[in-house]
């Protein structure tokens, strides 16, 4: 055999190996997902090991953040109890394998929806938690607002090895001039920031919201408004499994539908003698909310009275009662101009 076929083709095969393989063992264990877990009274949820403001854990080992709060709200409603969840600290180089082979039920990670997650390797996308993209901070003082002010402009990239394909259509785009400053290798680019080496840090605003606590003065930094890039972030399923699929991703509705509805965990005691149908059917009081996902009527109920509603979730872990001090913009409902909204309980 010529070498170098060899050489090209033997990567190829035994990824495909791997592939199938992981496929095949999908079909096996997610058939019966919902099962197991009530089986073992546990969910297993597969998270990002270290991704402030969603998934950390803290001295005493407990996990805290959004995407924490997601498998809660999932296990409160298969379960009845947000805390029978077991967190499984995973990377980007294990988190499929772990998905597909039944190490855990639910990866909810920071993992962007796109088309090759989506439709080659076996994996569902259940809805989206957080819109994130590729934004820009800038000091205070240079006084800029906007992206489109990004002139003449020295940018470090964060991570520095991330393709810049989106940056250079924004600045072509919009006939702006920038240069990329190369790190050194000690160098962060926070250090490069303070250096003064570089005026604009660019990256995914989840992170760049994360990194700017890592400054000094916090206060002397901004995220501009433009987002140059799509990075829908959610929670993931292996496909196959639509009722495990649908449960997750109607507990997400759930979520937007009780903050439209503004019932936050503190208030849905004092909705029983609500008259609005969908508040009722919201609190198990009517209907079979639960009868089309082979769990209790009042599961929402139970997500809401422990977890709580989408907003309560962003503003503890990433809006205004959180470290990172993010505003929602686009991560709003679409009843105050963002994105989110929950399709409808009939």
């Amino acid at each position: 055999m010529n070498r170098l076929f060899q050489e090209t083709t033997v990567p190829i095969l035994v990824a495909l190996v791997i592939l199938i393989a992981g496929a095949t063992a999908a079909v096996t264990v997610s058939a019966m997902t919902l099962e197991q877990v009530r089986e073992r009274d546990e969910l297993y949820c597969g998270i990002s090991t270290e991704a402030p403001g969603f998934s950390k854990s803290d001295s005493a080992g407990n996990w805290h953040g959004l995407n924490v709060d997601v498998c809660q709200a999932v296990a409160a409603a298969v379960l009845g109890d947000a805390d029978k969840v077991k967190f499984v600290p995973l990377t980007e180089q294990d988190h499929v394998t772990a998905l597909l082979t039944g190490d855990v039920d639910l990866l909810s990670m920071n993992r962007a929806w796109n088309l090759s997650y989506d439709t080659l390797i076996g994996l569902d996308f259940c809805g989206i938690t957080y819109y994130d993209g590729q934004g820009f901070l800038v000091p205070v003082a240079l006084g800029i607002q906007s992206g489109l002010e990004l002139d003449n402009v020295s940018i470090c990239v964060e991570p520095p090895e991330k393709n810049p394909a989106s940056l250079h259509a924004f600045f072509t785009t919009h006939t702006l001039k920038y240069k990329i400053v190369e790190p050194g290798k000690e160098d962060s680019s926070i250090a490069s920031m303070e250096a003064g080496r570089c005026d604009v840090l660019t990256g995914d605003v989840s992170r760049l919201a994360a990194l700017r606590q890592q400054f000094t003065d916090p206060d002397q930094f901004i995220i501009l408004p433009e987002l140059i890039s799509r990075r829908p972030l959610g929670p993931v399923v292996r496909q196959g499994d639509d009722g495990w699929f649908n449960i997750v991703r109607w507990v997400l509705f759930g979520l937007k539908i009780a903050e439209e509805k503004g019932i936050t965990a503190a208030a849905v005691g004092q909705l029983q003698d609500s008259e609005d149908p969908e508040v009722r059917r919201i609190l198990g009081l009517e209907g079979e909310l639960g009868k089309g996902l082979g769990i209790a009527d009042d599961w929402l109920l139970q997500v809401i009275r422990q977890v709580g509603n989408y907003g309560e979730l962003f503003e503890r872990n990433l809006g205004r009662d959180s470290d990172l001090q993010m505003d929602r913009t686009i991560n709003e409902l679409w009843t105050r101009g963002g994105l989110h909204y929950g399709a409808a309980l009939d």
